[in-house]
């Protein structure tokens, strides 16, 4: 067996998108670093249906553009995502114009993007190397033992059937579900949480700005195209995608509650054709007159991933899906990938005694496991409701509004690991968890109804919900008074929660009256 040359500071395990663009971000903070990522893929990253996950939200786009400083290459071989879109009782009409849309007419502020998973994974694997750090493919790690206290972790690598002893001062695993550190240290939770999984790409343009020849419709976007979003088509138990990549490419999904839609009626292309084709039928159409150009097809149960610990200050962390996974709709995963680095390039580069180190990392996992929680509420038990119109349209309304008054906020400020403004907000942090917990209640004894619209052709635009645009551009907009800025967003958020829970309510009345948190959104919707 070969000994690496020299201790490395820093062994990264899987060279996805977490560990590469950790490599990077270590790499940007501390040039000095010793950095190696080992990969057991033979070759750099190649576009593939594996790499699901295209959709970015504003945490995980804000991480790549500017805490990486590549958003010119991501406008450069990218596309810019026009918001999520949900459609309700599409899989009832053949002309779209008669669902019921949610979405915004317009790009809001804050940008966000579609990725091509393997594309980008390519490019930081160049960029990553040319900022010095050793990436090695072909790489089965076989072992990875932590050292007593920190001071020399220890892998063995199989590299071309040749064995070698790697050491370093920081082991991360970032090896997404293999969980290689993870699983040595027994720290998989059970998750109270259940969705299952099928996606594949095609090489073609799906362009859901076809499925209506409505003029109204058409215009009211204001020509901006409806393929740009991450288009969901919804029903009780379900969501699907369509996902638009560089390329004329097309991601499409699947994720569904397996109590009501079970894995294996769609675990292969065609009985997922044959499952879109008795609920979304126009989307099965459209899927088989190009299934010639199917590129991949990919299959997943029990996504969401819990751990007992995520990262010690003695050395070693999990990153990415190593460690936690909630669900992919609304797109968090870039995010939370964004979220943990921050945490662990910081424990990693900052200066600090081992006390301060230990105490760092202990606040650091309580933090992003309550941003774990309060993410994982919005899923619960929800899914028998993404049929029901009226509450995906409350629902989400509040769940922008408290990702973007909280999480979002909170990354964008750049406050993730400043601890003392940390503690400062801690109790107003604790107030505002309970009141999202308490909304979530709500929406799930609605979401028990299993309630599924036919749909109305309604457009409920997220863009003239004044709360919902105010708070995602101020999200770019420079902070005088951090403190005050986040006690306003509280207290916005306590004030918003009392106006929408009639919402949901059966026999809830238009009203005449706007609301300058909401404004006619309570007429557009309507009677029950």
């Amino acid at each position: 067996m070969t000994d690496l040359a020299s201790p490395l500071d820093v062994a990264i395990i899987g060279g996805g998108l977490s560990g590469l663009t950790l490599a990077l971000q270590l790499a940007q903070a501390a040039p000095a670093l010793t950095i190696a990522v080992f990969e057991r893929s033979p070759l750099s990253p190649q576009p593939a249906a594996h790499k699901v996950g295209e959709a970015t939200v504003e945490i995980g786009a804000r991480y790549l553009a500017h805490t990486l400083g590549l958003e010119a290459l991501l406008e450069r071989t990218h596309l810019h995502k026009f918001g999520l879109r949900m459609f309700f009782g599409s899989g009832c009409h053949d002309d779209l114009a008669k669902a019921d849309e949610l979405g915004s007419s317009r790009f809001l502020e804050a940008r966000s993007y579609q990725l091509d998973r393997g594309i980008l994974e390519r490019d930081l694997l160049e960029l990553s190397s040319s900022r010095g750090v050793q990436v090695e493919v072909g790489c089965q790690v076989t072992r990875a033992g932590l050292s007593a206290n920190g001071a020399g972790h220890e892998l063995i690598v199989l590299q071309q059937e040749r064995p070698r002893r790697v050491q370093c001062r920081w082991l991360v695993d970032a090896s997404s579900r293999a969980r290689i550190l993870k699983r040595a240290l027994k720290l998989d939770r059970p998750v109270d949480h259940r969705m299952c999984a099928a996606w594949f790409r095609l090489d073609c343009v799906i362009d859901v700005d076809e499925w209506s020849d409505c003029p109204r419709w058409k215009a009211q976007c204001g020509g901006l195209p409806r393929r740009l979003s991450t288009n969901h088509l919804m029903g009780p138990g379900y969501w699907a995608w369509i996902i638009p990549l560089a390329g004329d490419r097309t991601s499409i999904g699947l994720v569904t509650d397996p109590d009501l839609h079970p894995l294996s009626g769609y675990d292969s292309f065609d009985k997922l054709l044959d499952w879109s084709g008795r609920h979304q039928p126009r989307l099965a159409g459209q899927v088989s007159d190009f299934r010639d150009r199917l590129l991949d097809f990919r299959k997943l149960k029990n996504l969401s991933q819990d751990s007992a610990q995520l990262w010690s200050g003695d050395g070693w962390a999990l990153a990415g899906e190593a460690g936690l996974f909630t669900d992919p709709f609304y797109s968090p995963g870039t995010d939370f990938i964004g979220i943990s680095n921050t945490f662990i390039s910081d424990l990693i580069v900052r200066q600090r005694t081992d006390s301060a180190r230990n105490v760092a990392a202990s606040v650091y996992q309580k933090v992003y496991q309550s941003f774990f929680g309060s993410t994982m509420s919005l899923y619960q038990q929800q899914y028998p409701g993404f049929g029901d119109t009226r509450l995906m349209v409350v629902k989400s309304t509040w769940d922008y509004a408290y990702y973007w008054s909280v999480l979002s906020w909170m990354f964008f400020r750049g406050v993730l690991t400043d601890l003392p403004f940390i503690r400062m907000i801690q109790p107003e942090l604790m107030r505002i968890r309970d009141l999202n917990f308490s909304m979530q209640t709500e929406f799930r004894k609605r979401a028990s109804m299993r309630r599924r619209d036919s749909g109305r052709g309604r457009f409920f635009d997220q863009s003239e919900i004044p709360v919902l645009a105010n708070l995602n551009a101020a999200l770019l907009e420079a902070s005088l008074d951090p403190r005050k800025e986040f006690s306003e967003n509280c207290e916005r958020l306590e004030a918003l929660a009392p106006r929408l829970l009639p919402l949901l309510a059966d026999g809830s009345k238009p009203g005449a009256r706007q609301c300058n948190l909401l404004g006619d959104l309570a007429s557009r919707l309507g009677p029950c």
